[in-house]
C-alpha cells in the first residue's frame, strides 16, 4: 500500500519524534524514488493530476512515519497537514488540491485522520515538484 521511504536528499531527518509527537518533513510525490510530474497547477497541470500528486505525497509521508515508528498502529491522530501547491498566477484552488491528501488520511485512519490544515499557493518548489506536503502526528507511547 505504501511506497518504500525515500532517503532525504539533503541534511535533514525525514521524521523527528519527540515524546508523543512526530513531525514528518516535506514530502514530494516520488515514484520509485523519482519525481515524474512537474510544473505549475493551473497552467501545466490540472487539479485532478495535482490531487493525485497530493495523495502520493501523503503516502510517501506515511511510509516515512511507519519506518520511524515501526508501525502506523502507533499513530493516535493526524494533528496537522501543511500543503504547498506550485500555482500559476490566478490559480486559487489550493484547498481542493490538498483535499486529495486529506481524504486519503481519513480513508486510512477514519476520524483520527481528520486534521487541522494549511493549503498554500507558492511560486516554486525544489526540483520543480508541483506539490509538497508535511504533517504533524500524535503517536501512542
Amino acid at each position: 500500500m505504501f511506497p518504500p521511504p525515500v532517503p532525504p536528499a539533503c541534511n535533514y531527518l525525514p521524521v523527528v519524534v519527540h515524546r508523543e509527537t512526530a513531525w514528518v518533513s516535506d514530502q514530494v510525490a516520488k515514484v520509485d524514488g523519482e519525481l515524474r510530474v512537474f510544473g505549475k497547477v493551473g497552467a501545466d497541470l490540472d487539479i485532478a493530476i495535482a490531487r493525485e500528486q497530493a495523495r502520493t505525497c501523503i503516502l510517501q509521508g506515511l511510509a516515512q512515519l511507519s519506518a520511524a515508528l515501526g508501525s502506523l498502529d502507533r499513530v493516535e491522530r493526524i494533528l496537522e497537514v501543511m500543503g504547498f501547491v506550485v500555482s500559476a498566477p490566478g490559480f486559487g484552488r489550493q484547498p481542493q488540491v490538498i483535499d486529495g491528501a486529506s481524504e486519503r488520511l481519513v480513508d486510512i485512519f477514519g476520524e483520527a485522520g481528520r486534521h487541522a490544515r494549511s493549503a498554500l499557493g507558492i511560486s516554486e518548489l525544489p526540483r520543480n515538484a508541483p506539490v509538497e506536503i508535511e504533517m504533524v502526528v500524535a503517536r501512542r507511547p
